[in-house]
Order: structure tokens, then C-alpha cells, then sequence
């Protein structure tokens, strides 16, 4: 049995070879204040989120990518990885790959590579993010050709340029689909004195959100509590206002994209400039972000093909690939 876990701030995606990708929900628990006990996982966790009482908190154990809690993430892994296989603690122990951003540091890899271990794994491999998501977006990174990926997870942008099987250049930012949620919840509180939760911030991202002007402005009814009285209050919100609350945050986003360009060696850059930038993660999917990328860098920015999932099939592709080398 050989796994590749995509252990993302927002999400956990399981790849098992043979069967691609079997799992994917929210990286959150929640868990009793008093007792520490968790309570409930994923899915289960997500639909409590904002309705619990006081003694009840939902957390996640994940932040910017890198692991903020190690024991409660030990358990996610658990959890999660004997959901998957269902059969788990008949079957030898499996080999596990798991991706992390750009530019972690040596603890906080080790960290990763201990809570697999942790969990029964046999071996276990670490794969950037940006490797495993032009794996899984298909691109050949074995060839002497530059390929530039900009992956928008829940809690890190992750840029970088491969060539050879490796990241040439590459940067990482700590802003992400969780910061245009907190982008737009702030807007929304300073704009209509209302306040939203998480949920509803994401609702709004995904249904009207846009980083670039539409030709057609949509709307949504908003619900939440008036800061003001203190009751209930619906409003309709513009898609046009999305695009005002995210500028600050897209903006940095894409001051990356340039920042590790400028960095790339010329031979790369015309490889790049003639193949486009490949975009990958949810963070990937707010309209109308990669026209803006393509507006602000004069680079064709395309966003892949089943762009969530493209980590997880890439660090599931990166799991096949050593079992055949383990073969060899």
C-alpha cells in the first residue's frame, strides 16, 4: 500500500496507488477545551464550525502550511490514512509521501516526516508542493525545460520555476484562500458594519469573488449580525466589492509571481514566457486571478485542469514512481 497525502491548511487529499485519489476534506477538528478529547474530524468538524458552545472549539492543526499542533495532526493522519484504506491495520505498513511549501525549514519537515512515522508508516518521502503540483498537472518536469507553477493552497502561494526535477528558483507567502476569506470578512464588517463568519466569508469567495473586473456584475443576499443593532441583517453584496476587499491580498500574491521571475535564469525565462504560467490549488480558481496575473506580467497564466486535486495526484504519481525505483 503506498499513499500520498496532499496536507494542505484547508484540505487533506489521500492518494492510494491503483485507486488515485479516495479522500478529501477540510483539515480541521474539534475538539473539548477542557478534556483536550477531539470530538469530531474533517467533514464532520467543518459543519460545526461556528455552532458550537463556549467549551467546544473548532481548530486547525495545520497553519500556513506547516504544523501547528503536532499531536492533534498525528491523529488527522491516523484518521484520515485508515479512512482511506479502510483495511489499514491488516495490511503491511505503507509507504507514504507528503508534500510540503516552499521553503520549509529542516524542523518543520522533520516534524511532517515524524507524525507519518508516528502513525505506522514504513517509509516516508517529502515532496515540495510546486513539484507535486506540476507532477499532477502534467507537466514532464524531467526535461531540461522551465516550467513556472504558482500553487494557491488554504494557507500559502508557493511560486516556483522547475527544470530537471527540481525548483530553480521559488518563493513562498503566507497569503492564500484563508486570507481572502479574512480579507472579505473585514471588508464586509468596515463596508456594512456587518459581521460574517468563515463559511459564509467562503461562500461569498466562491460565489461572486473575482480578482478582476467582470463584464457582468453578480450579486448574493449576505446574512449576519448587524454591528450597529446587534440583529440579524441580510445585504446584497457586488461582486465588484470582492475585487476591492482581495486587492491587497492578490496583490502580493502576484508580487511573488514577478519577485521569482526576475530571479529566473534567461534561458528559463524564454521557456516560461513561451509555455505560460501553470496555475494550481483553490486559491487558483477566484475568477478571473489568472487574467490578472496575465494583465500584470504580460506571461499567459492558465489554471490547470482539476486544480485542487492537482497536488494530491502528484504526490500519488511521486509514491508510484519511487515504488517502481524501490523495484529497481
Amino acid at each position: 500500500m503506498d499513499i500520498g497525502i496532499d496536507l494542505g491548511t484547508a484540505s487533506i487529499l489521500v492518494y492510494v496507488r491503483g485507486k488515485g485519489v479516495v479522500l478529501k476534506e477540510p483539515s480541521m477538528v474539534v475538539l473539548d477545551k477542557k478534556s483536550q478529547e477531539i470530538l469530531s474530524i474533517g467533514n464532520e468538524a467543518r459543519r460545526m464550525l461556528g455552532r458550537t458552545p463556549e467549551n467546544i472549539v473548532a481548530v486547525r492543526p495545520l497553519r500556513s502550511g506547516v504544523i501547528a499542533d503536532y499531536e492533534i495532526t498525528q491523529q488527522i493522519l491516523k484518521y484520515f490514512i485508515k479512512k482511506a484504506t479502510k483495511r489499514f491495520t491488516t495490511m503491511r505498513k505503507p509507504r507514504i509521501s507528503i508534500c510540503v511549501p516552499a521553503g520549509v525549514t529542516s524542523v518543520q519537515r522533520r516534524a511532517v516526516e515524524d507524525a507519518a512515522k508516528s502513525v505506522g508508516a514504513r517509509e516516508v518521502h517529502i515532496i515540495e508542493e510546486t513539484v507535486a503540483a506540476a507532477i499532477g498537472a502534467g507537466i514532464d518536469i524531467a526535461k531540461p525545460r522551465g516550467s513556472m507553477i504558482v500553487d494557491i493552497g488554504g494557507g500559502t502561494a508557493d511560486v516556483a520555476v522547475i527544470s530537471l526535477g527540481a525548483c530553480v528558483v521559488s518563493a513562498s507567502v503566507k497569503v492564500a484562500g484563508d486570507d481572502f476569506d479574512e480579507a472579505i470578512i473585514r471588508y464586509v464588517r468596515k463596508k456594512h458594519n456587518l459581521l460574517i463568519g468563515e463559511r459564509t466569508a467562503e461562500d461569498i469567495k466562491i460565489d461572486i469573488g473575482t480578482a478582476f473586473k467582470r463584464s457582468t456584475d453578480i450579486s448574493m443576499d449576505v446574512k449576519g449580525r448587524s454591528l450597529i443593532t446587534g440583529m440579524p441583517v441580510n445585504i446584497t453584496m457586488h461582486s465588484e466589492e470582492t475585487r476591492e476587499a482581495l486587492k491587497e491580498s492578490v496583490s502580493a500574491i502576484i508580487d511573488t509571481v514577478r519577485n521569482v521571475f526576475e530571479r529566473t535564469p534567461p534561458e528559463l525565462a524564454g521557456d516560461i514566457i513561451e509555455r505560460g504560467i501553470v496555475m494550481t490549488g483553490g486559491g487558483s480558481l477566484l475568477f478571473g486571478l489568472d487574467k490578472l496575473i496575465k494583465e500584470k506580467t504580460g506571461i499567459n497564466a492558465v489554471v490547470a485542469e482539476d486544480a485542487l486535486s492537482c497536488v494530491a495526484l502528484g504526490t500519488g504519481k511521486y509514491v508510484e514512481y519511487m515504488a517502481e525505483k524501490f523495484k529497481k
